[in-house]
């Protein structure tokens, strides 16, 4: 307190001096008043002046009791120590400080008195005195600051290695970092053109690549395949992703014939101890941008984990069905070495999870021959009018098991399939992951860093509409006339569940895949069935609507009761809620056994995925969710809308970071 009056007694002569004026001006008018103003005045400067002198005596105390202590250790000693030095209280006061200190860290300029804080910004005295030094400036200079106790406060020992510190600075910022850039929509740009738009295209793309780079000293060279190799350093990385990588937004202005965009992926590997493992680290976070449908940047970080940013686009769909027809043949080698085949997809699976499935099982059942079975958690299942439907076609066939089951049938030959999901940690049963020795993945969803790596063949095409879109094209190179009425029905319904029925995320494949399906008899009427609901779940999924509320374009649901069906109506209450005007996301939070979850969708114009993997869950640009373990929906919905305007923020900027998930 008595620092306080100290450091604002200014201030406070300065009150006095108006309540003189004030008193003098009073005179005037009233006499009565004038004395009374005036002993107010007379009072007021005789407590200021008492509280200085106290402090000056109370300064002058600690300054001696300062040399008491100092004595035993050479006072002078230290008064003319080569470190700036300075004695603090235990509240942090001033008492004492050397010449160094005096010219070096506060010249000109008496600070006894002063808390010491105002040097050690951003950091306090417990810190400084509680560990192994802090850093810190003041002025021009850095400083790291040491502690030693005493009797009655602390003596700060100032060291001054500003220029070491610089040296560092500079070192991390000309540490080299590595880039590999792909023009990952060329093909489909120049498919129908001329040589010379092609030309034209490419030349423009890298004309934008070279304008990128030319101001910071970096080295591009181009490479075969429309790919390029960037060498640059830590310093220019570090301001393009404050930038957020403004360079895949200056490629999109470049335009083919027909007006659509080129794109571009870049993979960064940053902080990499070498050369070479900067450029596998490129390599690596190309793929994964890749991935996560293209157009977009991924940066590895020294850690190993990534940081993504741009991914808007919807992901260019690839009309060649080579790699199908491969990695048919692949997987048919694979199927046709083990002896027994298992197909599961996601925890709560949907009747894309499901309908997946089936295909895969009647394409190794049927088609190869091979024992299969699907694995499913029934109670958990969001699709279980596909099961059931199965089971009454083929009542003697024994095509659903538990994970236990399954567990209990695994051998050392043995082959895993998951659909629909790439992430280890969504799949129907990990453990059964963990014991089977071979494992194929079929998936659509963007890329998540934490996904199935140990898979032999993983088949993963982010442009997809579903999996049943991909599983059904690689039944027909498989066996094409496997499909039964029944299981081509359940492709169509996950095509048609993931799409809004050929709304979203529908390209020329996605219909191929359709007449296929209806060629060998799918009923879009018996489809249609299969999104039937009871009474009661058709009420739930209108109560949610009913109660939504609208938070920066974005429809929020919040249910509190628990019902048998709350996920398929939850999941279609958020489809419907996108039919409301103004509308550009929705979120449906509900209660499930041990925690929260949370289905999101958009029209595109939010990247629902994005908001969804910070919370922990993943999904799609229009489709997605998370599951929170030991949250209410009041802190469901606080982190939720969190979220949300962190990501509306970033939306101001050039790009938006993406991120990946599987579970819908």
């Amino acid at each position: 307190m008595k620092r306080k009056i100290w450091a604002t007694s200014p201030v406070f002569y300065g009150i006095v001096a108006v309540m003189l004026l004030m008193a003098l001006l009073s005179r005037f008018w009233d006499a009565r008043i004038f004395y009374a103003e005036l002993v107010l005045a007379v009072l007021a400067f005789a407590a200021v002046a008492m509280a200085n002198h106290h402090f000056k005596l109370y300064v002058g105390t600690a300054v001696k009791s300062a040399e008491k202590i100092l004595s035993a250790s050479d006072y002078r000693a230290l008064h003319e120590f080569s470190i700036p030095a300075v004695l603090v209280g235990k509240m942090g006061d001033v008492i004492w400080y050397n010449s160094r200190f005096s010219s070096e860290v506060s010249p000109g300029f008496d600070c006894r008195g002063e808390n010491v804080a105002r040097f050690l910004t951003p950091h306090t005295l417990e810190q400084a005195v509680g560990g192994e030094g802090i850093d810190t400036q003041v002025g021009q200079r850095q400083y790291t600051v040491y502690s030693m106790s005493t009797r009655n406060g602390y003596v700060l020992y100032f060291v001054d290695n500003t220029y070491y510190k610089e040296i560092s600075r500079r070192y991390s910022d000309q540490k080299p970092v590595v880039a590999l850039v792909l023009f990952d929509n060329r093909e489909e740009l120049i498919r129908d053109s001329a040589s010379s738009e092609d030309a034209r295209i490419s030349a423009a793309v890298e004309e934008v690549l070279r304008n990128w780079t030319k101001d910071t000293g970096s080295f591009l060279e181009r490479l075969a395949g429309g790919r390029y190799l960037i060498m640059t350093d830590e310093v220019h990385i570090r301001e393009d992703v404050k930038k957020r990588f403004e360079v895949i937004d200056a490629v999109r202005t470049v335009k083919s014939a027909d007006n659509r965009s080129a794109t571009i992926s870049i993979g960064v590997g940053r902080g990499a101890p070498t050369f070479a493992e900067g450029e596998l680290w490129a390599r690596q976070a190309l793929d994964m941008a890749l991935g996560r449908g293209g157009d977009q940047v991924a940066v590895k970080q020294e850690d190993g984990t990534y940081e993504f940013f741009g991914g808007l686009s919807k992901g260019v769909e690839k009309r060649d069905k080579v790699r199908t027809r491969v990695i048919a043949a692949t997987l048919s080698d694979h199927v046709k070495e083990c002896d027994i085949v298992f197909i599961m997809g996601h925890k709560f699976s949907d009747l894309d999870a499901i309908g997946a499935a089936v295909g895969m099982w009647s394409a190794v059942h049927k088609g190869l021959g091979k024992q299969a079975y699907i694995v499913v958690n029934r109670a958990q299942s969001m699709a279980v009018p596909i099961i059931e439907s199965m089971e009454q076609s083929m009542p003697d066939e024994k095509i659903f098991i538990t994970p236990d089951e399954a567990l209990d049938l695994v051998t050392q030959k043995s082959l895993l399939i998951v659909v629909d999901t790439h992430s280890q940690d969504f799949v129907e049963s990990e453990e059964l992951l963990r014991q089977t020795p071979k494992v194929v993945v079929i998936d659509h969803h963007r890329m998540m860093v934490k996904h199935i790596s140990n898979a032999i063949v993983f088949y993963h095409e982010p442009y997809a509409s579903s999996a049943a879109e991909l599983v059904t094209e690689l039944v027909q190179y498989i066996s094409e006339k496997a499909l039964s009425r029944v299981e081509a029905e359940a492709l169509l319904a996950g095509i048609m569940l993931d799409t809004k029925n050929f709304v979203l995320k529908t390209g020329v494949r996605t219909f191929e895949a359709a007449a296929y399906l209806r060629r060998r008899g799918a009923d879009t009427v018996e489809v249609k069935r299969l999104f039937s609901n009871t009474i009661d779940t058709y009420k739930a999924k209108y109560q949610m609507v009913s109660s939504a509320e609208i938070y920066n374009n974005c429809a929020i649901v919040s249910a509190d009761e628990e019902t048998p069906d709350i996920r398929v109506a939850a999941a279609q209450a958020a489809d419907e809620l996108l039919s409301i005007q103004g509308v550009n996301a929705s979120f449906v939070i509900y209660p499930t056994p041990g925690g929260v979850q949370i289905s999101a969708r958009s029209l595109g114009d939010v990247n629902v995925q994005v908001i969804m993997e910070v919370m922990g869950g993943g999904g799609h640009l229009t489709m997605a969710a998370v599951q929170l373990k030991n949250t209410t929906l009041q802190q469901a919905r606080d982190t939720l809308i969190s979220v949300i305007n962190n990501n509306l923020a970033k939306a101001s900027k050039p790009s938006l970071p993406a991120q990946g998930g599987t579970n819908k």
